[in-house]
């Protein structure tokens, strides 16, 4: 199979997140104050008991109800107003995820190879600066955020958009991703489909299963017949 375009998911496969842990550290550290590791600890537990109220349908297509829901959840959680707050602020930076070590080579290697590539994320914020600021904006040709989209995966439209946007067919490309339900339903459409273990820090090295399907190292690049689409 000859790859002409790879569809890469953004957490938990090009960065990594910070950990429930980290988020409320770094939310402390903003506000000035004390973030010894019982105080982490603590704030963090409360926080893992919210589960799945922080992943309402359809919530990283809507960034209101997105932060509607998020400043009710933590609110809830009996979290004063100030800290509910910078929560949030640190859960939408997208600074605060970082790219997986062999994020950038990966990138590089397809584009050098002639490969088209699409990140395809449910967020509610936008994702291009970080890879602007890590120097990577030219290795995409096109982000499908769910926030922009008004859709978020597994609908069918966050990968069909992106596919037109490419230029591409669905037997032309490899979606990459983590997350069986939202990243696996790209087989659906016809696209094959990688899907690995979630990136836990960012001396994990995956990322070279995607060169190697795409033979990246030792393809010639291919043509086409677009410039950058945007979706």
């Amino acid at each position: 199979m000859a790859f002409h375009g790879v569809l890469f998911d953004w957490r938990g496969t090009l960065v990594v997140s910070p950990t429930i842990e980290g988020w409320v550290a770094e939310a402390l550290r903003r506000l000035g104050r004390p973030s010894d590791r019982s105080m982490v600890g603590e704030l963090a537990s409360r926080l893992e008991r919210a589960g799945d109220d922080l992943d309402a349908p359809g919530m990283d297509a809507d960034p209101a109800l997105h932060r509607r829901t998020y400043l009710h959840v933590l609110a809830d959680l009996g979290l004063d107003p100030e800290l509910v707050g910078e929560l949030y602020e640190v859960e939408s930076d997208p600074a605060q995820n970082h790219f997986a070590d062999d994020a950038a080579p990966t990138l590089r290697a397809l584009r050098s190879a002639g490969l088209r590539i699409g990140v395809v994320s449910d967020i509610h914020v936008d994702i291009r600066p970080p890879f602007a600021a890590a120097g990577l904006e030219d290795t995409v040709d096109v982000f499908t955020l769910s926030f922009e989209q008004g859709v978020q995966k597994p609908d069918p439209e966050m990968f069909t958009r992106t596919l037109t946007a490419l230029g591409i067919g669905p037997d032309e490309a490899l979606m990459v991703g983590d997350r069986s339900r939202p990243d696996g339903a790209a087989v659906e459409l016809g696209i094959a489909t990688l899907l690995l273990p979630p990136l836990v820090h960012r001396a994990q090295r995956r990322l070279h299963h995607v060169t190697a399907l795409c033979g990246a190292a030792r393809r010639t690049p291919i043509s086409h017949t677009g410039d950058n689409v945007p979706v």
